[in-house]
């Protein structure tokens, strides 16, 4: 636990713990002063009385000092505890010595300490506590005795109970506070270390992906350059019977030829974009009207029915998410040829929900828990699109959540809105 002040701000949190602790001591020293006036007299009430409340003020300019301006060492907590041991010890001197049932309240600042502070700097608190409580058995002032045993007999069985609840209150709220922080630290560190694991997959695949688009450039200029010849070679040999029909054929090919560079040059392009992290700042709308045209172009005989009217909240988008929904628009027109529906909605406050709709039987595999998690079995390769789709829409924030039933399969995308200077809410 020694990260808690190895900074300022472990200083400022350490703040609130010694605070809390050094109350709750001066609160227990003043009730103990107050019973012990009802049942006998001390030789040295008052000065006990003006000691506890010195050590209320210093736990309160202790607690200033640590969160206004906080030194940038633990040793500043350390000198810290080490006072509260001196001061505690006082009041124990005053008030009876080792035989003031509530010398246990020693190992507050010992615990505190083994807390938040460095071990080496601990062991030394551990050391003055022992020695404090050692000084006590040789040097106090003692309670007198004669017709009070018996009321000394009580008291010191209400002080033992009394240290008692402020040693456990104090440490459920110390050591307890520290066990949700490391466990809110070991969720994120989880959570940290799937989002790597992830994204190495995704390198490894874009890596892939751009060693074969580097390698289809070759066989594709190869073949470009063959139909040139094939067409000179038809020009010289002059018209036959099966001149057109072979023209048509070439023309298609070159069609073809020609939608391989487009796409090759379209996955430049997104790479480029995606190292250099643009975004742009949208309404649905518009985005949404802009996926339909590039939708259109890969599938001109496509049925997806575009849900209108669409919001006209904000969101930010780049060229990764575009492809992103392409790919379950992919998807779904592989698994439901005949319909497939987009519609967007307003979700959560401040979330947008963009719904794509099939009347297929769907990724059953894929939307086992999670869609998209990781990369599963397809002939055709629908799951590393998944998998891409949804490591791309938790980059920008969003969710990817799934649903299967006898009436098909339903994505519902759902991304965070964009404030007014194009961030991401």
């Amino acid at each position: 636990m020694e990260w808690l002040t190895h900074s300022q701000t472990g200083i400022r949190q350490a703040a609130r713990y010694l605070l809390g602790m050094r109350l709750a001591i001066m609160a227990i020293q003043l009730v103990a002063l107050a019973i012990v006036e009802t049942m006998i007299t001390l030789a040295y009430e008052a000065e006990a009385l003006l000691l506890c409340l010195g050590y209320g003020v210093f736990a309160t300019l202790g607690w200033l000092w640590f969160t206004r301006r906080p030194p940038a060492s633990s040793l500043a907590v350390s000198a810290g505890l080490l006072a509260d041991i001196i001061l505690i010890g006082g009041w124990l001197f005053l008030t009876g010595g080792y035989t003031n049932p509530l010398v246990s309240l020693l190992l507050l600042p010992i615990a505190v300490a083994i807390i938040l502070v460095p071990l080496r700097q601990s062991i030394a608190i551990t050391a003055s506590g022992i020695a404090a409580y050692a000084a006590l058995v040789l040097w106090h002032t003692p309670i007198p005795h004669g017709q009070h045993n018996n009321n000394l007999a009580q008291l010191h069985l209400f002080g033992m109970w009394a240290t008692f609840t402020l040693t456990a209150a104090i440490l459920l709220l110390v050591v307890g506070t520290l066990a949700r922080q490391l466990r809110s630290q070991q969720l994120q560190l989880s959570q940290f270390r799937e989002n790597r694991l992830r994204d190495e997959q995704i390198i490894a695949l874009g890596l892939s992906a751009a060693a074969v688009g580097h390698r289809l450039g070759t066989p594709l200029n190869t073949m470009t350059l063959l139909l040139d010849e094939i067409r000179s070679e038809t020009g010289r040999n002059g018209p036959t019977a099966d001149a057109g029909a072979l023209q048509k054929d070439l023309d298609t090919l070159e069609q073809q030829i020609r939608l391989c560079s487009q796409h090759l040059q379209q996955l430049t392009r997104a790479a480029v974009e995606a190292r250099s992290a643009r975004q742009e700042t949208l309404t649905v709308e518009s985005w949404l009207l802009r996926l339909r045209e590039s939708a259109t172009l890969l599938w001109p005989s496509g049925p997806i029915h575009w849900q209108q009217p669409f919001p006209k909240v904000p969101v930010a988008v780049d060229a990764t998410l575009d492809q992103a929904v392409l790919n379950l628009l992919a998807n779904a027109l592989t698994a439901s040829p005949a319909w497939v529906g987009v519609a967007a909605r307003t979700g959560a406050p401040g979330r947008i929900e963009i719904v794509v709709e099939d009347h297929g039987e769907g990724l059953e595999a894929a939307l086992e828990g999670a869609p998209g998690e990781e990369i599963v079995d397809s002939g055709n390769g629908l799951g590393v699109g998944l998998f891409l789709s949804n490591a791309t829409i938790q980059r920008l924030g969003g969710t990817l959540r799934a649903r299967a039933d006898e009436n098909g399969t339903t994505m519902v995308i759902d991304l965070p809105e964009a404030n007014s200077n194009g961030d991401s809410g």
